[in-house]
């Protein structure tokens, strides 16, 4: 169903995601997206379920975490979504 899709993607995972598999997840939305030449799917680099930067990705760490979501993170989707040329 990924190939019927036909608005504009940005997938991220967290590479220290223990919720969602990242390497799974992003691999199956490669595939399913492959003929989407537009769709951009990309690993979080050290940043958890919820976007941040943590230590193990438990949810236990989760409460002990001072930043709410990556400044990184919300730069690439700001960067994402001022480059989409949107019609209505």
């Amino acid at each position: 169903d990924l190939c019927k899709i036909s608005c504009p993607v940005l997938a991220l995972n967290g590479t220290k995601d223990i919720q969602v598999d990242y390497r799974l997840n992003l691999n199956a939305l490669r595939d399913g997206l492959s003929s989407d030449l537009n769709a951009r799917i990309e690993e979080a680099e050290g940043l958890n379920h919820l976007f941040q930067h943590c230590t193990t990705g438990a949810v236990s760490e989760y409460r002990t975490i001072e930043e709410t979501i990556s400044e990184d993170v919300l730069k690439l989707m700001i960067q994402w979504i001022s480059g989409l040329q949107l019609t209505i």
